[in-house]
């Protein structure tokens, strides 16, 4: 028999960076805070064994996919079809939910998981009176592509008869799903802002050693997981080779699932300039954020709490394809002065970039006591989560649940 409280925490992603480090993130600050929990997160990343876990968390790492660009799904490492692929998913997640038999199951961003995955799992969990909880990023998509897509996978049966809670990472004032969204008024009593998850410097961490910080403040560059960053990164680049006399270096992420020719053409034309240097991969990012006299990104909900967390003057440039989360994020942040935002118009005129690069750093930073009343999210995550995760708390059971 088990002892303690235990969470499981579901994050579909295999390609990219947010999901994993926003459950991680949650993984960590629950554990300090409840001492007799256990958490494990079930995962598709192909790079979760590179960051560190506090004692008490634990992953599951299940075959990962990819999202081909005509929409359609893969097998990220296996040779196999991706349907044989995606039912190796679903039983690892829920012969591990059966086994692990958690308090709470928290499920990030996808309501049925990839491709439905989740679904049994939900089922089987409710019968046995787990909390589940759907936990959403602050901006999901433009509302009426959500809905769609929504539709079409069969989530608002799900939000009715599946989960308990929908707990939003971010407040109505950058985005309202009750509002914004058609149809999400009638889960108003499950649902609950709560504020963006603050980051910070690890307790133990370290100075990056694979690579030479430079001495002076720089600009951090950031592209998340890299996936999709090359137009970012190509114009940072432009704006350095056109006016090398930009007083503040740049260090550049690349990310880890940017395309290796990609990476390797930035690589040198990187080696070319003075000013600017660049590594793919860095598992304690939060020390580079701190670091840097500004960050340029594109505006991934994990790049945005980050660059608030800490405080810095940003320029982000919102990617407008598959989704437009990032867009409306950056838009709605820039009309409340926390963030300023650039558009890829296609042309990244090169003396644009180096204008802004040059004024970057001394571009007034947001507001501190304003920063405070954002950043509730963990501690609002925990006191929901307290009646299922904290033992000095009875385990409330749902009528009907199994015993």
């Amino acid at each position: 028999m088990f002892e303690g409280r235990r969470l499981l925490i579901y994050s579909h992603d295999s390609f990219g960076l947010g999901h994993l480090r926003r459950c991680r993130a949650i993984a960590h600050d629950l554990v300090d805070r409840f001492k007799g929990l256990s958490v494990l997160i079930l995962s598709g990343s192909p790079i979760i064994g590179s960051f560190d876990f506090k004692a008490r968390v634990d992953f599951v790492r299940v075959p990962g996919v990819i999202k081909l660009r005509n929409g359609e799904y893969t097998s990220l490492k296996l040779h196999i079809d991706i349907e044989r692929t995606l039912a190796m998913r679903a039983s690892i997640i829920r012969h591990t939910a059966e086994i692990f038999d958690p308090h709470l199951f928290l499920v990030d961003k996808e309501p049925l998981g990839l491709r439905g995955e989740v679904e049994r799992t939900l089922s089987i969990l409710r019968r046995r009176g787990t909390r589940c909880v759907l936990g959403l990023r602050d901006v999901m998509d433009d509302p009426r592509m959500l809905v769609d897509e929504w539709e079409r996978k069969g989530v608002f049966p799900a939000l009715q008869d599946l989960y308990d809670d929908i707990w939003v990472y971010g407040l109505p004032e950058i985005f309202d799903p009750l509002r914004e969204v058609p149809g999400m008024r009638r889960f108003a009593d499950k649902l609950a802002f709560t504020g963006y998850i603050r980051r910070a410097v690890p307790e133990h961490g370290h100075v990056p050693t694979g690579y030479a910080l430079p001495p002076e403040p720089f600009v951090l560059v950031t592209t998340g997981g890299g996936g999709d960053g090359e137009d970012l990164i190509d114009w940072v680049l432009r704006a350095y080779e056109h006016d090398p006399g930009i007083p503040y270096p740049a260090l550049i992420l690349f990310g880890p699932f940017m395309n290796l020719d990609d990476r390797m053409r930035f690589q040198a034309r990187v080696n070319r300039l003075e000013k600017v240097r660049a590594t793919t991969f860095e598992a304690q990012v939060e020390t580079l954020f701190e670091r840097a006299a500004g960050v340029v990104a594109m505006g991934g909900y994990n790049t945005f709490c980050e660059i608030l967390s800490f405080g810095k003057p940003s320029l982000i440039m919102p990617r407008t394809v598959p989704r437009l989360e990032q867009a409306l994020r950056a838009e709605r942040a820039s009309g409340l002065g926390l963030v300023r935002c650039i558009a890829d118009d296609g042309v990244r005129d090169a003396a644009r970039m180096a204008e802004a690069l040059r004024d970057l750093p001394h571009w007034p930073k947001p507001n501190p006591s304003a920063l405070d009343r954002m950043f509730t999210g963990l501690e609002s995550i925990a006191s929901l989560a307290a009646p299922w995760l904290d033992e000095h708390h009875v385990v409330p059971r749902r009528v009907g649940a199994a015993g």
